[in-house]
Order: structure tokens, then sequence, then C-alpha cells
């Protein structure tokens, strides 16, 4: 049977801003997809600092908000994480969009909470994890286009649940977008969810490779992405994740 039969746990969140060792998590979805139907669990979380009002802009939630309704850090921090280790140890696939951002930025939201990092709870690296920007990415690798979540939801003709940049309709976007591309990509069906997560590591070092060589022709300064798939920077933890678009 494919992994496409699920069972499937979709993440995503929504934040203070796109440095992922210095933001915080302000909301979280988890959305498991299984032959029962479809899970959701969401957290609104007081992340202890000022929501810029650009972040707050795009996701709605003010630090007004988040401090009167939000959950402590280290008890939404220790749900979210023990729930994607105990999916992860059941081998059942994390399914996230740009899923170096929000899962590097909830293991170093734990370590600042003292909180045990995925790794540390499974004993290995966090997969098997699916990223649908890494799979359109290199399988239209010659389309031209933005490629946030809203482009892919266009392009794969993907109803709108409601309005994005609210986690868990990015989840069930995410989820739908991740069907139409296996549909028009089948092999990926084909691929057991270990072989899936290497192909999608060395789909994101040919990209990144790539995406470097074309900044240094044109003379651009400043670092590039990293080329490990699900990795931080850690010696520059001023560097922040290249736009998806």
């Amino acid at each position: 049977m494919s992994w496409t039969q699920g069972p499937l746990l979709g993440f995503d969140t929504e934040t203070t801003g796109v440095d992922v060792d210095a933001d915080r998590i302000v909301t979280a979805a988890l959305v498991r997809r299984d032959a029962s139907g479809v899970h959701v669990q969401t957290w609104l979380i007081d992340p202890g600092v000022e929501i810029p009002a650009g972040a707050s802009a795009i996701h709605g939630i003010t630090t007004e908000q988040a401090r009167a309704h939000g959950a402590d850090p280290v008890v939404a921090l220790e749900e979210i994480a023990d729930a994607i280790a105990e999916a992860l140890l059941s081998d059942i696939p994390i399914v996230a969009y740009n899923a170096s951002f929000d899962l590097c930025l909830l293991d170093a939201e734990l370590e600042r909470h003292g909180l045990p990092t995925l790794p540390q709870r499974t004993g290995r690296d966090t997969m098997p994890v699916i990223d649908p920007l890494v799979l359109d990415r290199h399988e239209d690798r010659y389309r031209k286009g933005k490629r946030k979540l809203v482009d892919l939801c266009g392009h794969y003709e993907v109803v709108d649940p409601g309005s994005l940049h609210t986690a868990d309709v990015d989840v069930l976007a995410t989820l739908d977008v991740l069907d139409k591309i296996v549909t028009r990509f089948p092999h990926l069906a084909a691929l057991d969810l270990a072989a899936l997560h290497d192909y999608q590591a060395e789909a994101h070092r040919v990209w990144a490779e790539h995406l470097t060589a074309w900044r240094q022709g044109r003379g651009l300064t400043g670092p590039g992405p990293e080329p490990q798939w699900l990795a931080r920077r850690r010696e520059d933890a001023s560097t922040v994740p290249l736009p998806v678009g």
C-alpha cells in the first residue's frame, strides 16, 4: 500500500517573523488525515515577545490577543512536539509546506524553553517528512512564477478552504496540494517513505546548489540557501530562510 493512503500528519505554524533562531511560534496546527477522516488540533500561544505589526497583518493575531488568550509556550510546545514525535516513531510522515522553516523553528523554540528537540525525542533525524514545496520545485522545475502556497493552490486548482495564513487552513491546503502533485507525478507514490525522504533531501540539495551558483554568477552577496534539507545554519543565527516565492 502506498503512503498516499495515509495516515498523514500535516503541520504548520504562524510566527512573529522568519528568523528560525530568533522568532517565535504564535499559532500552530496539526491535521491528521487517515481512513477515519480529518482530525484538527490548533494552538494559540503567547510567544512572550511583541508580535510585529507586519506579522499580525499576515496571520491576524496581535500581541494583546496572544497575551490574553494564548497558552504557556512550554505547555503548548510540549504538546506539539510530543504529537509530532509520536507520529514519526510510528512512521507517519509529517507534511509541511517549506518544512525546513516550521520544523527548524519548532526545534529552536524547544531549545529556548529547555525542552527536548524532535531528534532528541525520537533518537534519530526528523523523518519521514514530506514537503510539497520541495517536490513541486523539483518535479516541475522549469515552470515560471512564484511558489508560495497560495500560488500552488492556484496552479494545482486546489479550492482554498478558507483564508490562507491561518495555520489549520494552510495545513489543509498543503495536504490537498500534495494530493495533486502525486496525481500529476505518480512515481512519487511508488516510493516508500524512506526513499521519498531521501529523494527530497537530494532534490533540495540540487536546488540549493543551483540557486547559490546563480546568485554568485550575478555577484549577489550574503548567504545562499542551506544545502542540507531540514537543517539550521547554526554557525550564523542571523541567517534567515529565503522566501519561497
